[in-house]
């Protein structure tokens, strides 16, 4: 009848809303930031900055090997890579990210030891978030997590059209 069709339909919406909500509430829970750098010491300092600042930290040595863990990974808001890496280098990261429909949404900070006005340049015109020069420290975090917060408000307005469409 009208009225089962209608309780039913109230129910899945009522669902849908609950699903999304608590996919969002996970969503601002601790940030979780993928470090990329070949230096071993570089990666050791950056997580020990961000976890202070009670972000979650994963960290690779490489390009690839971020790509690899992004493929399987699907909760990291921001990735904090070095420039200079053997292989890929940081720009090529960054490059596949935002060429990536699945990764493009995600900030991309970029990282190195001398400020070249042409690599800061290119790097922020291919789409990366900002250039931080090394060293790291605690200075840096609030940039970093205002770069997270906007992606993931972003994130969630996305959200909230694809699920009113839905309902439409």
């Amino acid at each position: 009848t009208d009225s089962n069709i209608k309780n039913t339909k109230e129910i899945l919406t009522s669902n849908t809303k609950e699903i999304l909500f608590k996919k969002t509430s996970m969503a601002f829970a601790s940030p979780h930031v993928l470090v990329v750098d070949d230096g071993r010491v570089d990666r050791m300092v950056v997580t020990k900055v961000l976890k202070k600042s009670k972000v979650r930290v994963t960290a690779v040595d490489g390009a690839e090997e971020a790509l690899k863990f992004l493929d399987l990974e699907h909760d990291v808001n921001l990735i904090f890579t070095d420039y200079h890496m053997p292989g890929m280098t940081g720009y090529d990261l960054l490059t596949k990210v935002k060429e990536s429909p699945k990764l493009k949404h995600l900030p991309v900070v970029i990282t190195c030891t001398e400020e070249y006005p042409e690599i800061i340049e290119k790097c922020m015109e291919a789409g990366a978030k900002g250039f931080i020069l090394k060293p790291i420290n605690l200075d840096v975090v609030p940039r970093l997590l205002s770069f997270i917060r906007g992606s993931r408000q972003r994130q969630r307005i996305k959200q909230e059209i694809s699920y009113q469409v839905k309902l439409l």
